[in-house]
This record gives C-alpha cells, sequence and structure tokens, in this order.
C-alpha cells in the first residue's frame, strides 16, 4: 500500500515541480512580464482564499518533500530481501536470491530433473522453499520428489546455517526424451 501511496505522492510531486521550474524559467528569460508577475502576486496578497490555496500548496509539497527524504534515507538496503544472522564476530546476511541459488543447484544434481524454479520465504521458523520441476518421466515421482527434497534441505541447512522447514516440490509438467534409434543396415 505504501508502495502506491509514494509513487502517487511522487507523480503529484512531479507535475507540482515542473509548474514552478516552467515559471522560473519563464522569470529567468524574461518570458513573463513584470506587469503580468505583479499582476499574480498581487491578486495572491489581496484575496484571502488564492493566499491561503498557496499557503496549503507550500506545506504539502514541503511535506511530500518530507517524506520522500525519510523515505530515501531509510529505504537504503531493504530494496533486497535477505536473512539476517548474528554471530559472535559480526552480523552475517544472506540475500533471498543466494538462497534460491543454493537450492536450484542441489536440486538440479538429482538426476531426472530437466527445468526448475525455485521460490524462498522466510518464517519464524525457517526457511520455506517451494520448487517448480519439470522432469523426464524416466523416474518414479515420489522417489525423486523425495530426494529433491531431502538434497534441498540439507544443502540449504550446511551452507547457510538456517533450519528449512519445508521443501515442497510442485513437478509441472513432464517431456519427452527424445531417444532416437540408429538402424543398421
Amino acid at each position: 500500500m505504501m508502495k502506491v501511496l509514494d509513487k502517487l505522492l511522487l507523480f503529484l510531486y512531479s507535475i507540482a515541480i515542473g509548474v514552478v521550474s516552467v515559471i522560473l524559467i519563464g522569470v529567468g528569460f524574461n518570458w513573463l512580464k513584470n506587469d503580468l508577475a505583479e499582476d499574480i502576486l498581487y491578486e495572491v496578497y489581496r484575496s484571502d482564499a488564492i493566499s491561503i490555496a498557496v499557503g496549503v500548496t507550500g506545506i504539502v509539497l514541503f511535506l511530500i518533500s518530507l517524506r520522500f527524504f525519510f523515505v530515501s534515507l531509510l529505504r537504503g538496503g531493504a530494496n533486497t530481501h535477505s536473512i539476517d544472522q548474528r554471530t559472535e564476530f559480526g552480523d552475517i546476511r544472506i540475500s533471498m536470491e543466494t538462497i534460491e541459488n543454493l537450492a536450484l543447484k542441489a536440486a538440479s544434481k538429482q538426476k531426472g530433473v530437466k527445468d526448475l524454479r525455485a521460490r524462498v520465504r522466510a518464517s519464524n521458523d525457517g526457511l520455506e522453499i517451494i520448487l517448480r520441476a519439470v522432469i523426464d518421466g524416466e523416474h518414479a515421482i515420489p522417489s525423486l520428489t523425495e530426494d529433491i527434497q531431502r538434497a534441498v534441505k540439507s544443502h540449504i541447512e550446511d551452507i547457510t546455517g538456517i533450519p528449512v522447514v519445508n521443501v515442497a516440490v510442485f513437478i509441472a509438467n513432464v517431456i519427452q526424451t527424445n531417444t532416437i534409434k540408429s538402424r543398421v543396415e
């Protein structure tokens, strides 16, 4: 929800800054006549409604600027999802992409696996890994999926030290193997 709100605020802020820059360019290159600028300022100071509208617009633009300033400071390293661990020597951060690649590496070593995709979620108990696989159809699916689950769980726990609570394997498809028998004449 906040990302959508930030995008909307950035859009409105960009339009407002664009209008202000066009006015400043017009004043800087004398495209706006002095009489026109004086008339506009006179109307702003003369009418209470226009003065309030300009003041509120200024406050809103200032608050949006503060919002973007604080968001830019807070989201410096939060764009990449990671698992953070503390050891006696310091902090360790392992990205989710790294864990996905480790899961793919372990699963791809199993015979019969042809194509893989992985998704990792972190929970309070440990990691939940979801694998989508395409297999060759020459191996029994229950034993193949058990081998994949066992290999992925042990590989990730050995490499990262993070417990794996679930490895779900979804067999998406079976591909046809091209076995060409040679004909001897």
